[in-house]
């Protein structure tokens, strides 16, 4: 902030079924050769997530923060319709393909780092550099789960979401925003909320599409997941927080391999390590892979 104001700029993208909305850190001291960094938030999250990694990273390139479909200020799907993962990547494309002549560098974090890694697989020629924050790819299922997941998507979708939850106010709304799947700090959540929620005849509401929290139609096998992944050709950072869904590299350590060209930091901290507590550590990496090393 200068004199107490954000230094952004609210921004729409208008594509054919819906209408994109963000953030923008306009570049500080612009370089035409410096590709625009565009971002993607997590589940239920939304652009401000990176509140705090952005103004590290706008000194000459342009920073692009999304709202994904359904969340933030975004739009929702139409009626009949769901959050198939791979209409996050359509979405992607048709942003980047209507805004940017030249490719560009991406950071994503969670379901965003995830719609990334699917988004610079298909698109090679489109992306720089990528980095992925406590992230490495969709999360995937066996070929027996196929028929029980389309099972219970549908029936989700015929039973519908039920009421709104509403509060009092946008601290009571942060309090339990803080205490959720994935737990952040009161100032965290309170950075983070506000543009999720909307005034509404139950108090204070989310605006997020509650269609989100519907399980998905279909869900990716861990090969299709490794054939992604094995075709992502940008060089790739892989922030992974030591407390966060990651935190087992064990575990991942298959998915790790997979990426050609894959740079692993580990920083401390949880899934929200960019935005909570001690981010330094992840704004250092991100900008001397992006930045400085360009």
């Amino acid at each position: 902030m200068v004199d107490g104001k954000p230094q952004y700029r609210e921004t729409r993208w208008p594509l054919k079924n819906l209408t994109l909305a963000g953030i923008h850190w306009p570049a500080r001291s612009p370089q035409p050769e410096t590709p625009a960094i565009v971002m993607l938030h997590g589940w239920l999250d939304n652009c401000l997530s990176f509140v705090r990694l952005a103004p590290e990273l706008n000194q000459h390139a342009e920073v692009y923060a999304l709202d994904m479909a359904g969340h933030g200020h975004s739009g929702h799907r139409p009626a009949g319709q769901s959050y198939l993962l791979g209409e996050y990547v359509a979405d992607l494309a048709e942003m980047i393909e209507s805004t940017f002549s030249q490719p560009v560098d991406l950071v994503g974090h969670s379901l965003g780092g995830i719609v990334m890694v699917l988004y610079a697989a298909a698109f090679p020629e489109k992306v720089r550099r990528l980095v992925v924050i406590d992230s490495l790819g969709p999360i995937s299922k066996d070929n027996a789960d196929a028929v029980g997941q389309l099972r219970r998507g549908i029936q989700k979708r015929l039973s519908g979401s039920g009421n709104s939850i509403g509060y009092d106010s946008l601290e009571a709304a942060a309090v339990a925003r803080a205490g959720g799947l994935s737990p952040l700090s009161a100032e965290a959540a309170e950075q983070l909320v506000a543009r999720n929620l909307v005034t509404g005849k139950n108090g204070v509401e989310w605006r997020t599409d509650p269609r989100l929290r519907h399980p998905s139609l279909m869900m990716y096998t861990e090969e299709q997941a490794m054939a992604f992944l094995r075709g992502v050709r940008a060089e790739t950072m892989l922030i992974r927080a030591d407390k966060g869904l990651l935190g087992n590299r064990e575990r991942w350590q298959g998915r790790i391999d997979a990426v050609p060209s894959l740079t692993e930091v580990v920083v401390p901290g949880s899934h929200h390590c960019h935005l909570d507590g001690d981010t330094r550590p992840v704004a250092d990496a991100v900008r001397g892979f992006l930045i400085h090393d360009h």
